[in-house]
């Protein structure tokens, strides 16, 4: 898949199915809450010294006159919370390489309201508490914790939420970083010099890895990523801190054809020869054929999700909320300050910073995705929960104030949940949202679009595509297979979407295959180009259609008349309309498939939408 823009989270990477990953994501929010109440109920029931007792035991190891040990609530966050800093760098380093951010124009908007949703709620905390230790707590209010913020969106349930949640993801990340940074800076202990010059070396030993044989490299990450953490800690850096790090140094790339074809043969010799020796090297194909950062992130990810997480607010959210407690939270400006920050300098910070960039024409946002969603969006963004209590951690030292902090966050999150959906309620009552990109926009008319197949045929497959994209339809055959199942019920359809930012022969490939359509060998042309993608110069491209039969004269002058041009445009135009950012995209009988492209899961979408 050739991806221009990608959201993050990474819901939709190559071969995953997004309404799986939304899954998944609702069921951690969901984890994620059960323990946080859990934590509540053990903090205020009878045995509630022992929710204490267990947190504060000690756990450690002893070797010879060496001696080491924690808390196990340390253990839990300074340890465990290691694995979510990993997961939260690896999505930061693909979200910048090849993901969101790194078109500029559609991450303008998303970057610079996240700044603004880090700064504004800091300045009002502040504000509230402008002195004296409470004022160390002005992290508390930075982040967005962005499972409760994508699992409150799926309970909430607005209309058309596809565009409003990769908007809300972009802008996670570049909260995330900020959170990372605020804690490297601000929350660290007093540093010791020859352990971070230690660090430093052994990031560098990090750097090194991928010069290493592969079965040596993830032995190498793991001893180098320990030792790490090891010496930020003796240093006084915060440990978890390591995660990042490492994540940050670890390679990521989108598929690349030539290894996926090489995946392929093994495969191939595997299944006409089975053995040990072909399934192993299978599966190291089939490994190395994907980033090692996607393969952590599909690895690593769900045990961070549904059992780091939840232990983490089991061992954080245990409150004591009796009425005591409560009073004093409810007059302390600490509390409050955690509630003005999250809940009104997310929004104001968010929403203003919007419809700021907007206006001064910096940055725009996606089609469909208006102000109005946005502001939703921004008020769902005060459920401030992991990093907001890691924070508690470790900038306030008194419990009592730990706990007036904590009952601050709880409360935001709550009120913050509130507000975003009455916004959503009543702004999708008012104004309801129109769906961007679900339909295709302009019918398929055999007289204009470039069609194989029966034009009268009860099923039509409209693919938008690239062909220097390693994988779309002409490029594997997919289309082939899909063809040959249905025969003649089946009308197939190309549209030209050339990504010229990561592509640069693409659009000159589409005008090659317009003008040689012109001749009636548009297919023919296409074929051609997409056997021999690596060689789409204009001398390749002149022999290419001299070889399929085409007078070079007249697909010469073609190819620079402007109704060619004009052709690709058009379709390139439909495509921004509908906000199709990747290719290939397709139809399935006017309604944009999601999910896997290959030709069985073609077929299947065909065929659970054919007419009766």
């Amino acid at each position: 898949m050739t991806e221009q823009t990608r959201p993050a989270s990474a819901p939709s990477r190559f071969g995953r199915d997004p309404t799986a990953a939304r899954g998944g994501e609702n069921t951690a929010a969901a984890l994620l809450l059960l323990f946080t109440l859990l934590a509540i109920v053990w903090a205020n029931s009878p045995w509630a010294q022992s929710y204490t007792d267990f947190w504060n035991m000690h756990v450690g190891l002893v070797f010879g006159d060496m001696h080491a040990e924690l808390s196990v609530k340390h253990l839990v966050n300074d340890g465990l919370m290691a694995f979510f800093f990993f997961i939260v760098g690896l999505e930061v380093k693909s979200q910048f390489t090849i993901g969101e951010l790194t078109d500029k124009s559609r991450a303008a908007v998303p970057v610079v309201a996240a700044l603004a949703g880090l700064v504004v709620p800091a300045v009002i905390f502040l504000l509230l508490n402008p002195s004296g230790d409470d004022a160390r707590a002005w992290g508390v209010v930075i982040s967005t914790d962005t499972a409760f913020l994508v699992g409150a969106l799926a309970i909430i349930g607005p209309k058309f939420p596809a565009r409003l949640r990769t908007f809300l993801l972009t802008l996670a990340v570049v909260d995330d970083v900020g959170a990372l940074l605020a804690i490297a800076l601000f929350y660290s202990d007093e540093v010791e010099i020859w352990p971070l010059v230690l660090s430093l070396g052994l990031i560098a030993a990090l750097a090194a890895v991928r010069l290493l044989p592969m079965v040596l490299r993830g032995p190498a990450y793991c001893a180098l990523a320990f030792a790490l953490w090891l010496a930020l800690f003796a240093g006084g850096v915060h440990p978890t801190l390591a995660g990042v790090a490492v994540a940050l140094l670890i390679p990521v790339f989108t598929p690349e054809r030539e290894r996926v074809e090489e995946a392929a043969e093994v495969i191939r010799a595997f299944r006409q020869s089975p053995n040990s020796e072909y399934a192993r090297a299978a599966t190291r194909s089939l490994r190395q054929s994907i980033s090692i950062n996607e393969r952590l992130t599909t690895s690593v990810g769900p045990y961070v999700s549904y059992l780091v997480l939840p232990l983490f607010a089991l061992a954080n959210a245990g409150v004591r909320l009796d009425l005591a407690t409560i009073s004093a939270a409810f007059r302390s400006p600490l509390t409050w300050g955690v509630i003005a920050g999250l809940v009104v300098g997310k929004f104001v910070g968010i929403t203003a910073a919007t419809a700021l960039v907007r206006a001064t024409g910096i940055g725009q946002l996606a089609p469909g995705l208006t102000l109005r969603r946005v502001a939703g969006g921004a008020a769902l963004s005060g459920i401030g929960f992991t990093i907001s209590l890691f924070i508690v951690d470790i900038a306030i030292a008194d419990p009592v104030k730990q706990d007036q902090a904590r009952v601050g966050v709880l409360a935001a999150s709550v009120l913050a949940f509130a507000l975003g959906w009455l916004w959503f309620l009543v702004t999708d009552r008012l104004f309801p949202p129109v769906a961007v990109g679900a339909k295709l926009i302009r019918e398929v008319d055999p007289d204009r679009d470039h069609m194989r197949g029966n034009p009268n045929a009860e099923l039509t497959l409209v693919e938008y595509g690239d062909y220097e994209c390693p994988f779309c339809s002409r490029a594997t055959g997919s289309i082939d297979e899909v063809r040959d199942h249905f025969g003649d019920r089946l009308r197939y359809v190309w549209r030209h979407l050339p990504l010229e930012r990561v592509h640069p022969h693409a659009m000159d490939a589409a005008r090659a295959a317009e003008a040689a359509g012109l001749q009636g060998k548009f297919f023919e042309m296409g074929i051609r180009m997409f056997e021999f993608q690596d060689y789409l110069e204009w001398e390749h491209i002149y022999r290419y259609a001299d070889g399929i039969g085409c007078d070079i004269k007249k697909f010469d002058e073609d190819l620079h008349s402007s109704h060619v041009l004009h052709r690709v445009q058009d379709d390139a135009q439909d495509a921004e309309l509908m906000d199709l950012n990747s290719t290939p995209t397709f139809f399935v009988n006017g309604m944009r498939h999601k999910g896997p492209f290959d030709a069985a899961s073609l077929i299947r979408a065909l065929e659970e939408t054919a007419p009766e």
